[in-house]
């Protein structure tokens, strides 16, 4: 048994509760601070205009990232950057849809080309990392037994069962 401390493990669901409780909370208290600064129709106004360049951004930006994505996968190569700026454009969007100026300047910051590669950088570093935590390879090494490749037509070497290996003996048989 391990004595040493369990590390707590921020999980997805977990984050997204609290983002559902604490980003309201902050939305509300952004619009009554910029209403008590500027006024609460210009406030509302400053919403609305957020709101229509926000849409326009996104049709912008959404069309170009669709026209790159079928251009790549025209051109036959894989679409990495291409599915990472629509899912960017898309959750920004999103964000730029919502009343707030907290989710207006989150999803401005995902959407603007000029931001968007900092944004895409970040994803990368988060999938990355969820893949490998979730494949089992730790600093690019496997962490479990590897089985060599075989050749298509080859029978598969035989090893010899030790204590606590889990081996099948068996033959590949190419129909």
């Amino acid at each position: 048994m391990s004595t040493a401390p369990r590390r707590r493990v921020l999980r997805p669901t977990r984050i997204a509760a609290v983002l559902l409780l604490v980003v309201p909370i902050l939305e509300v208290m952004a619009l009554i601070g910029v209403g008590k600064v500027i006024g609460g129709w210009p406030t509302f106004g400053l919403l609305v205009l957020m709101s229509v360049a926000g849409a326009w951004l996104i049709r912008r930006e959404g069309s170009r990232a669709w026209h790159a994505l079928t251009e790549a996968l025209r051109r036959g190569r894989m679409p990495a950057r291409e599915l990472a700026d629509g899912i960017l454009v898309l959750v920004g969007g999103t964000l730029l849809l919502t009343p707030g100026f907290l989710t207006d300047v989150v999803g401005f910051f995902l959407v603007v080309p000029v931001t968007r590669p900092v944004a895409r950088h970040l994803l990368e570093a988060v999938v990355s990392r969820r893949l490998l935590a979730s494949t089992g390879f730790a600093a690019g090494w496997p962490t479990g037994p590897t089985v060599p490749p075989v050749a298509p037509g080859a029978s598969a070497p035989r090893r010899s069962a030790r204590a606590g290996d889990d081996v099948v003996e068996g033959e590949i048989i190419d129909e």
